[in-house]
């Protein structure tokens, strides 16, 4: 018999017998967390609707049957036809999913725990490494913002937490305290306020002969809670402490731990509140070019608030601008966090003294640049700060500020010679630095300059120049990009082109590559061959995409309807190829409106080809633009 399984401790997905089903579109996925969340219970269709929609539109009754039967028959493909539905069910007026406990990841994590309170140290620690290798990340991962995951994701990140220290104490009680430290280091820096976080990794410390790192995480344990809660240590923290001190045999000392990592880290613990935040925005900016990236933009945020709350407007505006990290996708992978970065690094810039650094004002007119990518446009910040970095012939701030500028640089279309005089100076720049991530960075934008003037031989160069940094630096973020350049344009410079890989990399480190991204390819390369377009899940390139799919499959009204309100791209890496689909959906509907803008729209781009971003390519420009001219009757 076949077994469904599904997971939403991480990304939402499903699967049948170990073969992954793919759910393509977000509302069934979201659909799926709710009836998950709601552990099997039974939900109303009214309750459905209001948690899927903040302002439900008429219709929206049948919205939902109809994705509740897309769902139907991803999850139960061998289904005969008309038989009744086993595990998406109708119950009176609304549905339920009924699965076994061990179904679902989430409802076996709480098993898991719930028996492991019972268990001995041994079925515990099975028990719960078991449960904890159950999590991909945060639990219903694309659906954070969303009002109802927001009490789920706090029981469940709750539980995590507990599930860590109740797997430490187990490890500790079968004298296993090297494992624990590892578990918990970074725990206690996302939990600081938890004390049995601390309690358990000093002692696993002091048992792993390392009493002085032991008592500087007790140090730190205390300086939080006072400092930020204002409470003094538990008793069982004191009493910790007070037999460190004095060696109690009470307290075993096996086997040290030699991790390099984990004894600089708990030695950092020592010194004062400053240091720490401006020693672990260095490190933060070290693990985003290094692969950690969504842990470090995770903790920049909170980096920021804890330099803020000590008072002082030129700390905080140092460590704000200390995340000097390029960037390379021109939609910000959070737009939330980076709002939230903006905003403090305008509130830094109100207060500086007009008498204060340059040098510090040039880097957070930068970050407000680099931050404000696709969302606004801070082109003149960004110019600022380079003209501040030349005069002070700064060169990590002049590639900061080049890298904020290439981000600024989508105004209008076509502007792809910009952008490769970027790339020149800040390879050229970093290079005499030894700027190593500034120096990839600007092979990333050459190489997309030259896929947009159609040079593929040079941005095939470019590609291999960039793998071969990467891996010297240990930059693996860097070669995603080159993985996705060689599926979609290997061969590009032969006629016809020849075939392409078929599975292009995730990209899952970069929400930015996961999100959208590999639907949004497929249909391109599927018009670029004049193939049927496949529909997915676009996410954010969904309204430029909509049209096209609708007219292909005669429904010319609602294409129009949806030509009739379509927005602005947004002003990044994609929007000579957004605008190609609006083109084309536009011809095929004879929607004259929607034509005269793609045609004003492109038009600086004649010379160009619709491949700027070096993931996605939608041939040349100029046919689209001569095709738009003719039907408008507008001369480009």
């Amino acid at each position: 018999m076949s077994e469904l399984k599904i997971r939403v401790l991480g990304p939402i997905e499903a699967e049948i017998d170990e073969t992954p089903l793919r759910i393509s579109k977000s509302r069934n996925r979201e659909i799926l967390g709710l009836l998950v969340s709601r552990h099997g219970n039974a939900v109303s269709t009214r309750w459905l609707i209001d948690e899927l929609w903040d302002d439900p539109e008429a219709g929206a009754v049948g919205a939902v049957r109809t994705f509740i039967g897309e769902l139907r028959r991803v999850i139960e493909p061998d289904r005969p036809a008309r038989a009744a539905p086993s595990v998406l069910v109708t119950v009176g007026n609304g549905y339920a999913l009924r699965l076994p406990v061990d179904g679902v990841d989430m409802w076996r994590t709480e098993r898991a725990y719930g028996e492991s309170m019972r268990a001995s140290p041994e079925s515990a620690e099975l028990q719960l490494s078991a449960a904890m290798s159950e999590w991909r990340g945060a639990a219903f991962a694309e659906f954070g913002s969303r009002p109802w995951a927001h009490s789920e994701r706090a029981r469940l990140d709750a539980l995590r937490a507990d599930a860590v220290e109740r797997l430490a104490d187990a490890r500790l009680a079968l004298g296993r305290p090297a494992e624990v430290a590892p578990l918990l280091d970074e725990h206690v820096v996302t939990y600081p306020w938890r004390e049995g976080g601390w309690r358990l990794l000093a002692l696993a410390l002091y048992r792993s002969e390392r009493p002085g790192e032991a008592l500087a995480v007790l140090r730190q344990a205390r300086a939080h809670l006072a400092g930020a809660l204002g409470l003094e240590p538990g008793t069982r923290l004191a009493e910790l402490e007070r037999n460190i001190l004095r060696q109690d045999p009470i307290l075993d000392a096996p086997k040290r731990n030699e991790s390099i990592l984990l004894r600089t880290a708990a030695a950092h613990v020592t010194v004062g509140a400053r240091a720490q935040l401006e020693g672990t925005s260095a490190l933060l900016a070290g693990l985003a070019v290094s692969g950690g990236l969504a842990f470090a933009a995770e903790q920049r945020g909170e980096t920021i608030r804890a330099a803020e709350d000590l008072g002082d407007a030129e700390f905080a505006a140092r460590v704000i601008s200390s995340f000097d990290v390029p960037g390379v996708w021109t939609r910000s992978d959070d737009p939330v966090q980076s709002a939230v970065v903006v905003d403090a690094a305008l509130r830094a810039l109100a207060t500086l003294p007009p008498e204060g650094s340059d040098r510090l004002r040039a880097r957070l007119l930068a970050t407000v640049a680099m931050e404000s990518r696709g969302t606004a446009n801070r082109g003149e910040e960004a110019r600022e700060a380079e003209r501040v970095a030349r005069r002070l012939g700064d060169p990590q701030l002049l590639c900061f500020a080049l890298s904020a500028l290439y981000m600024q640089s989508f105004d209008v279309a076509g502007l792809s010679a910009i952008r490769e005089g970027i790339a020149d100076e800040l390879v050229a720049t970093a290079q005499a630095a030894e700027l190593p991530t500034f120096e990839i960075h600007g092979h990333l934008i050459r190489m997309q300059a030259l896929c947009a003037r159609d040079d593929m031989p040079g941005a095939a160069r470019e590609a291999d120049t960039i793998d071969e940094l990467a891996r010297q630096h240990e930059r693996p973020l860097a070669r995603v990009f080159t993985a996705w350049f060689r599926h979609v344009f290997m061969g590009a410079a032969t006629t016809p082109p020849t075939t392409l890989p078929t599975t292009p990399p995730s990209g899952s480190e970069m929400p930015g590559f996961a999100n959208g991204l590999a639907a949004f390819a497929e249909l391109t390369s599927a018009l670029r061959a004049g193939a049927a377009l496949p529909d997915g899940d676009f996410g954010p390139y969904e309204p430029w995409t909509r049209p096209l799919l609708l007219a292909r499959s005669g429904h010319d009204d609602e294409a129009s309807a949806a030509l009739d309100t379509i927005p602005e791209p947004p002003s990044d890496l994609m929007l000579e190829a957004t605008w190609v689909l609006v083109a084309h959906a536009a011809l095929e509907t004879g929607h004259l409106s929607a034509a005269r803008r793609a045609l004003a729209a492109l038009a600086p781009a004649i010379a160009e080809r619709a491949a700027g971003s070096a993931v996605v390519d939608l041939g040349p420009v100029a046919p689209v633009v001569s095709a738009l001219a003719e039907y408008t009757k507008i001369r480009p």
